[in-house]
């Protein structure tokens, strides 16, 4: 009953809507699969935006990966202190939603930001904003998701065996020999699975390109199929299944290449002893640490001052007196934009909605993957993961696909209502609950519930009595994950939402779009407070947790 129940579930969040989209390439709405195939790739934009996309996704990738290793080698191999301040704060730009991130270093460059008439450096008035270019997209983009090639890359790291490192400098060789020869072969299955995770993000990344590439006229894949479904809607739903399935082949030739060089060597470590000493800077300690605060600076605080600058102002482009700075902005957004209180509760309750479904599934979904391998346990893992690794575009139009008809049998329709952005968050985010809940199992003793089940107790009561409260933290930390990603996402509701359903990514993108960056930066500061403040509070009982469940948690 339990495989039964947990493959239903299985079956729809992640393998119908595929199922759907797919079937759509087969059998278009109007006219005929041939048909729609040469329109859609005979269209000029459509080459167009995949250069762009493939330029920005591997570029950016190339940026995330040096700013992500580089620091990783650092902060994992160097005696540098106060490392678990900067693990926190260099990881919260992955937590806050790209749009925010765009935003804010919107902010701090161009002729009308704050920050920099605050310090007189403000360009001429008319000056073009430099992060309106391919160039600041990419910028961003790593920006973005160093930190996630950061996390994977330390993770690798801190399982290195101490006595392979100790025994190359008892033999004399120079730590940067050993780094070379012994470090950096070993992690290589680190360096390529974060490669492929982060192509995968900057490919179907629509914040960062949307915020910085339509004012350019410079378009990438995501941000070409929103122009589309903005301007005409379901009609042209095959078009941009078309291209969903683009984006789709280029992330999988992202995860096939990483397949690919991971098994050309074999990587395997045979050993489980401590992660080596740290390597001691001496001298060179100040400045390596003073140049980890730089970028501590350069990544975080100026962008988030710059957004709180321009939150706080009265007209964007006048000279900033820091007296007559306000908090009016959050007073209107708050009390008088009656669709900006809308999306917090929509977002707040579809992002609870989420994390709480991906709770309950987690535990018998993990139950399964972890404790009874078998052939289909294999498939349902992989199943959960395929939204969350394909672009959350491509899951967006598979949405749309599913639930354009009312439902057969029950006669519901959810398309244009808020339930439907409740189900694409479900399918996409569930993983990440699954993930820890995996961990969490694997590092339980199975003799309570061996026990409990001689002594005759069903599944069903060893699942509720036992098992559930040995996972709970484990479980609850990434529904944690999962309210923090879905809180502000843009992506995904960008194409599912309609009027009522607002949620506070979309909010966000309205107003810049309309030209209203200090009520956009209001909500912004507001979303990165709660994203700050619920990762302080999930510190709170961090210790009870499985190593390496809380991303920033050193």
């Amino acid at each position: 009953m339990l495989i039964l129940m947990v493959a239903a579930v299985v079956l729809l969040l992640s393998v119908l809507p595929m199922a759907r989209l797919m079937w759509e390439l087969v059998a278009p709405q109007s006219g005929t699969a041939a048909q729609s195939l040469t329109k859609a790739l005979s269209a000029g934009s459509t080459w167009t935006a995949t250069w762009n996309s493939l330029q920005t996704g591997v570029a950016g990738t190339v940026l995330a990966m040096v700013l992500g290793t580089t620091t990783a080698l650092i902060v994992s191999l160097t005696d540098v202190r106060g490392r678990g301040v900067f693990v926190f704060l260099y990881v919260i730009p992955l937590l806050i939603a790209p749009q925010v991130t765009a935003l804010a270093w919107l902010q701090l460059f161009g002729p009308a930001s704050p920050f920099l008439k605050l310090i007189g450096m403000a360009p001429p008035l008319g000056s073009r904003n430099p992060l309106y270019s391919p160039g600041g997209i990419i910028l961003l983009l790593g920006v973005q998701y160093g930190p996630m090639a950061f996390l994977m890359v330390r993770a690798a790291l801190r399982r290195l065996p101490r006595e392979l490192v100790e025994a190359a400098l008892s033999g004399g060789a120079s730590r940067f020999t050993v780094l070379r020869t012994i470090i950096l072969p070993l992690i290589t299955p680190a360096l390529i699975g974060a490669a492929a995770l982060v192509f995968v993000s900057c490919v179907g990344n629509f914040g960062i390109p949307a915020f910085l590439g339509i004012p350019a006229n410079y378009l990438v894949l995501p941000t070409l199929i929103y122009q589309k479904l903005a301007g005409a809607g379901p009609a042209v739903l095959t078009e941009v299944t078309i291209l969903s399935i683009v984006i789709s082949l280029i992330a999988m030739a992202g995860i096939v290449a990483q397949d690919f060089l991971s098994r050309r060597r074999d990587y395997r470590i045979t050993t489980t002893s401590l992660p080596p000493e740290p390597f001691g800077l001496g001298r060179w300690r100040i400045l390596v640490e003073a140049g980890l605060a730089a970028l501590i600076l350069a990544v975080l605080v100026l962008p988030l001052t710059g957004l709180t600058l321009t939150s706080m102002i009265t007209a964007i482009g006048r000279k900033v007196v820091l007296s007559e700075l306000t908090l009016a902005n959050y007073g209107f957004i708050l009390t008088e934009h009656a669709a900006t209180p809308r999306a917090f509760v929509n977002s707040f309750g579809l992002s609870l909605a989420a994390a709480l479904v991906a709770v309950m599934i987690a535990v018998p979904l993990g139950y399964m993957i972890a404790w009874q391998r078998n052939r289909w346990t294999r498939a349902l893992n992989l199943s959960i993961e395929l939204p969350y690794a394909l672009p959350g575009v491509v899951l967006a139009i598979a949405s749309l696909l599913l639930f354009l008809k009312p439902i057969p049998v029950l006669g519901i329709q959810i398309y244009n209502t808020i339930w439907i952005i409740l189900f694409a968050y479900c399918a996409r985010f569930l993983v990440l609950a699954l993930r820890p809940t995996i961990v969490g199992y694997q590092q339980i003793d199975r003799a309570l519930e061996e026990a409990a089940q001689v002594a005759g107790a069903g599944l069903m009561t060893r699942l509720r009595t036992i098992i559930f409260p040995l996972v709970a933290p484990a479980t609850l930390a990434g529904g944690c994950l999962i309210f923090l990603t879905a809180l502000s996402e843009l992506t995904v509701s960008a194409l599912l939402w309609s009027s009522g359903s607002e949620t506070i990514g979309v909010v966000i993108f309205s107003f810049e779009q309309g030209g209203d960056s200090a009520f956009a930066s209001a909500v912004s500061v507001m979303t990165v407070i709660a994203t700050v403040a619920l990762m302080l509070a999930t510190n709170l009982f961090a210790r009870r947790l499985p190593n390496g469940v809380l991303p920033w948690r050193d």
